[in-house]
């Protein structure tokens, strides 16, 4: 490290006061683990069922994936809880990164995030709000240009459907930029009613629903099965769960509360995540979905609402992928201008994403960068390619940070850590492993698109240089710590 280090390392007050620079200690662990609750469940669980039982098409084997992918994020969040409670700042993987790794290092993870990892998944699941919403409001989900404007190459086009997912964007944007106060109301109310309906869901259904647990014993008598990809499907429908990282400059008491949030907070997806898994099984037999998906039109979890409780519950289901999608929106609109507003006070990213509102005390500027970057996404139509393009590395990076835990305790081992993740070094160990096999077998699969990932982070090493040439020692007023 340079000689930044005596910066980074400066202990940070646990008081929720702050001065005019600083952001707020305002977070508990309830909190943040709504956070990751709500970056992790996307409406990907109504489809990536389906998917995992096409790939291994047994009953149990389909329950194993989803419990060994659990133990994987699990062992993944718990490297980080020890990670953050030793570095408790904005940033998650780009402050670890950079204090295992190197500047450059964490720059790339930062870019990332921002070109393509939180702006792109963003714009996806805004466009996704319309499509559940036309279900009640017909107009919402009408994709005809009402105007377009050339950028370019590229042309912006305005139409409902677009107006529809880009007031989501700002408006979740401008609630996150009024304060944590508004924000973590917001966030809390949309994570406690998308748990509270999934878990309803999953207990009505078993409890009343139409399905067997016959189904549970059964399947074909031959198919080809491939658990590689079905890990593949499960780690990408896990990923979220290192949520909390990102605020933990914001989390009163990091050292105990990110812990519990990261735990909680996965362990909560984890067990929704099986129960849905099982109520589809139990639901749909596996031979129902092969036939499905044979005659292209592979039964997602609306069918299985339709098949267990009748036609009202696909209905209700729809109504909840609103709620669903805006709670994710809200997650990474709250998680992802932390990581540019953390290399803003380094000095690699615009500097003025590093500024906090005099009075509300957030972000402000990264919100609003990565609010207009998502919308120009939404507008151009181009939030798919950068996801496909670039999802292989948010593993990849994920790993690279467990593999910091073991890089900075042999670097500092008698650094104070209020925490220490569970199972090490077997479990991290376990976790950089399968990340590096899933990642490898990603790129295998889809290398023209792997390697258009890497030409998309290669865009960002000029503004890396140029920006370390104005800005050589960073931002020392931004990087300020907060203040008792």
């Amino acid at each position: 490290m340079t000689g930044n280090l005596h910066d980074y390392n400066a202990p940070v007050a646990l008081s929720s006061s702050a001065s005019p620079r600083s952001l707020e200690r305002r977070l508990g662990p309830v909190d943040a683990a709504a956070v990751v609750i709500a970056n992790v469940i996307g409406v990907g669980i109504f489809i990536t069922p389906a998917l995992i039982a096409e790939t291994i098409p047994n009953p149990l084997s389909i329950l194993g994936v989803w419990v060994f992918g659990g133990l994987l994020a699990f062992a993944g969040a718990m490297a980080y809880a020890e990670l953050a409670a030793l570095r408790p700042r904005s940033g998650g993987e780009y402050v670890y990164l950079r204090e295992a790794f190197g500047p450059f290092a964490a720059f790339l993870t930062g870019w990332t995030s921002f070109v393509a990892g939180f702006a792109g998944a963003i714009a996806a699941a805004a466009l996704t709000v319309p499509l559940y919403l036309g279900t009640f409001v017909p107009a919402a989900n009408d994709a005809t240009p009402k105007l377009s404007l050339a950028l370019g190459p590229l042309s912006l086009v305005f139409s409902n459907q677009s107006i529809v997912a880009l007031v989501a964007i700002f408006g979740l944007a401008l609630i996150h930029i009024r304060g944590l106060g508004p924000g973590r109301l917001v966030q809390n109310t949309l994570a406690g009613l998308k748990v509270g309906a999934l878990a309803l869901f999953v207990a009505i259904g078993l409890g009343w629903g139409h399905g067997t647990m016959a189904n549970l014993a059964s399947g074909p008598a031959s198919h080809s099965t491939n658990f590689a990809l079905a890990m593949l499907l499960v780690m990408f429908t896990y990923s979220g769960w290192n949520a909390a990282s990102y605020v933990a400059e914001e989390i009163r008491d990091p050292g105990r509360n990110v812990p519990i949030a990261l735990g909680l907070g996965t362990g909560v997806v984890v067990v929704l995540y099986l129960g849905i898994n099982l109520l589809y099984l139990y639901a749909l037999p596996v031979d129902a979905v092969l036939k499905g998906a044979a005659a292209g039109q592979t039964p997602n979890l609306n069918v299985a609402a339709l098949v267990l409780l009748g036609p009202s519950a696909e209905r209700l289901l729809g109504a909840l992928a609103i709620v669903i999608l805006l709670s994710s929106l809200s997650a990474m609109t709250l998680a992802g201008p932390r990581v540019y507003f953390a290399m803003a006070r380094d000095g690699v990213f615009f500097r003025s994403a590093g500024r906090v509102h005099p009075r509300y005390h957030t972000p402000w500027l990264a919100i609003l960068t990565q609010a207009v970057w998502s919308g120009l996404l939404v507008l151009t139509n181009t939030r798919d390619q950068l996801a496909q393009y670039t999802g292989f590395a948010v593993l990849l990076f994920s790993g690279f940070a467990v593999a910091a835990l073991f890089v900075l305790r042999r670097r500092r081992p008698d650094e104070p850590r209020p925490f220490r993740a569970w199972g090490y070094p077997l479990a991290p160990a376990l976790f950089i492993i399968a990340s590096l096999g899933i990642s490898a077998m990603a790129v295998a699969g889809r290398p023209r698109q792997a390697a258009w990932g890497l030409v998309v982070m290669a865009l960002g090493v000029p503004l890396y240089v140029w920006m370390k040439w104005r800005h050589p020692a960073g931002d020392p007023e931004s990087r300020e710590a907060p203040r008792a």
